[in-house]
This record gives C-alpha cells, sequence and structure tokens, in this order.
C-alpha cells in the first residue's frame, strides 16, 4: 500500500446527514429560486456540521452546529420559520442526544429562545433533567447567559402567517358543515445526526410544530425515543404527524431494530417509516446513521428536504424522491 493509500484508509470515518422536513412537497408548487434558496441552506447546514467533524470535533458539536443554521433560515419550520399556533404566536421545541453517554436534553413550547437546540443541551448539561417546558424553560434559560433570547414576533414570516390564515379559514368552513378538525400542517421540522472520528453518534431535532395548535400542543421532536435517540449504534431524527411518531417510539424503534434483531440501518428505517407509522394514520420520514457510516433517509411522503456527507466525503442534497 501507499503512503498515499495508507494515509487515506487510516484517517477516521465521519458522517452527517439532515433534514428540514418531510411532507407534501410538489415541485410544480416550488418556484424555482425558493427551491434554490432551499438547498443552498441545506448546503450550509451540511458546511457547519462538516467543518466540526472535519477538525476532529464531537458528533454533539456537529449536529448543534447544523440544527442552528436551520433555525436562523426562514425556510424550515424551526426557530425563525416557525409556525403559528391558534393565538398567533410561536411555541418552539427541540431535544438533542448523545449516543455513547446516553445524556439527552430536550425544551418545549419555548417562546423566546433563538436556539431552542441551544437551551435543550444546556438542559443536559447543566441540570438533573432531561425535558424541561413553557415558562420553566424559559426561567432556566434566564439562569444561561449564553443562551440568546428574541421576541416572539422575531420568527413571524409572511409566509407562515398566510398558512395561519389558510388554516384558520379551513378549519371554520369545517366547522360550519360539522365535518371534524383535521390538525393544520406539522412538516418542516429540522434534524441532524452525526458520527464523528471517535466513533460516537448524536442526534437533534427542532421544530415549530404543528399550524394552528393548541393547548400547548408538544409533538415528538423534544421526545426522546420518539423524535430524537442516539445509542452507540445508531441515531434518529424524525419529520412527520408527531402523535403517530410518539405512540409508536419511531426514533428507538428504528435504532432497537438494528440492535435487537440484526436488521440493517436501511431496512429497520424503511420498515418504521414506510410500514408502521403508515399502519398507524401517519406519515411522514427520517434521517439514521449507524456507527459503519451507514445512512437512510426513508419518507413516505411526496418529497423530504434532506442532505448528507457519507465516510468517502461523497456529499448531496435533494428534494424530491429522484
Amino acid at each position: 500500500m501507499s503512503a498515499l493509500n495508507a494515509s487515506a484508509a487510516d484517517k477516521p470515518r465521519t458522517a452527517l446527514v439532515i433534514h428540514g422536513g418531510a411532507g407534501t412537497i410538489e415541485r410544480s408548487a416550488l418556484a424555482a429560486a425558493d427551491e434554490q434558496a432551499i438547498r443552498a441552506d441545506l448546503e450550509r447546514a451540511l458546511d457547519a456540521g462538516n467543518a466540526v467533524l472535519s477538525g476532529g470535533g464531537a458528533a454533539l458539536d456537529a449536529v448543534q452546529a447544523v440544527i442552528e443554521v436551520l433555525e436562523d433560515s426562514p425556510r424550515f419550520n424551526a426557530g425563525k420559520g416557525a409556525v403559528f399556533n391558534a393565538v398567533g404566536g410561536h411555541e418552539l421545541d427541540a431535544s438533542i442526544m448523545e449516543g455513547h453517554t446516553r445524556r439527552a436534553g430536550a425544551v418545549a413550547g419555548v417562546t423566546t429562545v433563538r436556539h431552542p437546540v441551544q437551551l435543550a443541551r444546556a438542559v443536559m448539561e447543566h441540570s438533573s433533567h432531561v425535558m424541561l417546558a413553557g415558562a420553566g424553560a424559559e426561567a432556566f434559560a434566564d439562569t444561561r447567559p449564553e443562551i440568546e433570547r428574541v421576541a416572539n414576533d422575531w420568527f413571524d414570516t409572511d409566509v407562515r402567517r398566510r398558512q395561519l390564515e389558510k388554516a384558520q379559514a379551513a378549519e371554520q368552513a369545517r366547522a360550519s358543515t360539522g365535518v371534524p378538525a383535521i390538525p393544520g400542517g406539522y412538516f418542516g421540522t429540522v434534524g441532524a445526526v452525526a458520527l464523528d472520528a471517535r466513533g460516537h453518534i448524536a442526534a437533534a431535532t427542532s421544530t415549530g410544530g404543528m399550524t394552528n395548535k393548541r393547548w400547548g400542543r408538544i409533538g415528538d421532536s423534544p421526545v426522546i425515543g420518539a423524535g430524537t435517540w442516539a445509542d452507540e449504534r445508531c441515531g434518529v431524527s424524525g419529520t412527520g404527524w408527531g402523535e403517530f411518531y410518539i405512540r409508536n417510539a419511531v426514533a428507538h424503534d428504528i435504532c432497537a431494530r438494528v440492535a435487537y434483531r440484526g436488521d440493517s440501518l436501511d431496512t429497520a428505517a424503511g420498515t418504521v417509516v414506510n410500514r408502521v407509522v403508515p399502519a398507524a394514520g401517519g406519515d411522514g420520514g427520517a434521517i439514521a446513521l449507524d456507527a459503519e457510516g451507514n445512512i437512510a433517509m426513508p419518507f413516505n411522503t411526496s418529497g423530504m428536504y434532506r442532505g448528507w456527507i457519507r465516510p468517502d466525503g461523497s456529499r448531496g442534497v435533494a428534494i424530491f424522491r429522484d
């Protein structure tokens, strides 16, 4: 083996996979400029995570770096682009997990935290808890000077306001006919899973939840085992109809199938997303990564914003099935 080949063979294997949400993403309805901007944001997020990994950094730092980029983009349902709830505000959820230690942190229903994933990590590292919600999470954020705060209307975007107006008009129309209401849009959640040079896996997820949500509704994104999971072998971040991801412990189920059944990552993720979730009445997608750097990105909707960097350095971003 030449010195060059030996050096390449000895280089630690790292990998990264990210998503910006699954859902009804029709090619005909996505303007070329919007598609270009979304792809550019996904590339920037990949660059942020890869900069950590290629420098020998931890998977935990890499997934946080990815999520923070996506939380600052108005094009995804997280952070700046979060959907509106029923009273015209924003309630944000996020979680993060480190596989080899099983440490995890999560926040739900926060309203003034620019980067909910950062607060989720603070819960993990600076409290004795895993999940904090609502006013309590905000009070905890008050004790952490590194957590950047913004007014709730900082998260506003015109696109999301129009979505709220459309959802509420549809809700009123259904009410007048006696047809049961259905949940508002729930796609756009962002997530990341990384494998670092030490062989450690971490996963993180962040979301604004469902358009027009009420009563402090919380989906799967901040629920460890439902929307986010990482262990020594496997990591997952989900995106979809959160109630069904919670009921089926989707993120953990995928990794459990790898650990206990010996399923390949692709088989495990595909079975849960394409069979278990639809059989229960839900839909969505997930990204998954194992300790060998294998990546799976199944979804049962018309599209899922996603990006990846494999251990061999190959990378890409995609929206539709092709």
